[in-house]
């Protein structure tokens, strides 16, 4: 049996996904042998076109066979794949099999595999470790709060920290969101999931770093004991947040674990969130939207974003629009009162507990396929994983 395959070009992804959805059961040989960068590409296309979520039912189809075209690394292929898998396995698995615990869970998972280790603080013992944002936006729940930090390779290797919004659910607190907004609330730890993802690629590729994860995972509830509008929250910086609306809870969370990343000055901090709807607005559901304080990085990121078929656009951290965050009673405010740059402004929130020692990057991500589309199944999505990670190798790897 024979088949033809159209591709727009070299590095095209997507269309061999159309191909491997669309073949009948067999085994297919490419021919005649692309050279590898080609042939890796359609084998990660290949493999993330036959990607079902079977959680819950029995896959429906049998899927059709790509031979290892010949140049191909299969490493390259194994990485991608396998931690594509991981993010859209995490995000499709609703709320009530995907909490905190659940996610830190799948984190010594991951530790396990590659002999990395795994630390997760749980409830009060948050307030103990100097975390008060995580516990307040968390403690509603009846799951426990927790920050999941795992941390694999010598001490001896550059630092490479990894953050990743965790909010397993987002109800959006007393500031409940309409049913509507709440749908697909359960990709709110998009985030998490992605630093996880992240990581096994550097660990499977055995990159030469020290390679921190850290993952505030929450859920934002509503009790008696809920955080509300209005409230002053404690930071581990010291800054404090005047709660202007309790919607706005990811950009809280992440301001502990932040500070605890910039603490030991890594090499490089990384953060993934599916933070704002006002950066979908701006770029649409296919590209991540990045900030970046490090002109040199922005521009490597651009360059293996195109390379690698994942894209990233650069949106301006604005400093001047700092002012708009300024809290009437605290240091900060969560929320600007005016309905324009949401995603600027929660940038730089985070921001203000990077600072501008610490070369890093700000992912604002949809997380999210609304439709089905070639190799890409409605659901859970790594955007900018592969990116990331063809950055970290360019900057530390040996090879």
């Amino acid at each position: 049996v024979r088949a033809v395959v159209g591709v727009s070009d070299n590095q095209d992804i997507w269309s061999w996904g159309a191909a491997a959805a669309a073949l009948p059961e067999r085994s297919y040989r490419l021919d005649p042998q692309p050279k590898a960068k080609t042939a890796e590409n359609a084998a990660i296309g290949w493999a993330l076109g036959l990607y079902e979520f079977s959680l819950y039912r029995v896959p429906k189809r049998k899927c059709p066979r790509l031979v290892l075209p010949v140049r191909a690394d299969r490493s390259v292929i194994e990485r991608a794949t396998s931690a594509t898998y991981l993010v859209r396995d995490l995000i499709n698995t609703p709320a009530n099999d995907m909490g905190p615990a659940e996610l830190a869970t799948a984190a010594r998972r991951l530790a396990r595999e590659f002999k990395a280790r795994c630390r997760v603080i749980v409830g009060d013992g948050l307030l103990r470790s100097k975390c008060p944002a995580i516990h307040a936006v968390g403690r509603a729940s009846t799951r426990a709060p927790r920050l999941i930090d795992l941390t694999w390779g010598s001490n001896r290797n550059p630092k490479v920290t990894l953050v990743g919004k965790g909010v397993c659910f987002d109800t959006g607190g007393l500031d409940l969101k309409p049913a509507a907004g709440m749908k697909l609330m359960k990709k709110d730890m998009g985030g998490g999931a992605h630093v996880l993802g992240l990581a096994r690629m550097i660990m499977l590729a055995k990159i030469p770093v020290r390679l921190r994860v850290l993952v505030p995972a929450v859920e934002n509830s509503v009790a008696g004991n809920a955080y509300r509008p209005f409230d002053v929250i404690k930071t581990r910086k010291g800054l404090t947040v005047e709660v202007g609306n309790t919607d706005a809870e990811g950009r809280i969370v992440l301001a502990d674990a932040l500070t605890m990343a910039v603490e030991e000055h890594p090499a490089l901090l990384l953060d993934f969130a599916t933070l704002t709807g006002a950066a979908r607005v701006a770029v649409g559901t296919d590209i991540a939207a990045m900030f970046c304080n490090d002109d040199k990085l922005a521009e490597q990121f651009s360059r293996h974003a195109e390379l690698e078929d994942d894209p990233v656009w650069r949106m301006p951290l604005w400093r001047p629009y700092s002012r708009l965050l300024n809290g009437k009673v605290a240091d900060l405010n969560n929320v600007s009162d005016g309905p324009f740059g949401g995603a600027i402004t929660a940038a730089l929130f985070l921001d203000a507990f990077v600072g501008k020692d610490v070369p890093w990057a700000h992912f604002d991500i949809m997380a999210w396929n609304p439709t089905s589309r070639r190799g890409r199944p409605e659901g859970g999505e790594a955007m900018a994983m592969r990116a990331a990670f063809a950055v970290i190798a360019a900057r530390f790897s040996k090879r």
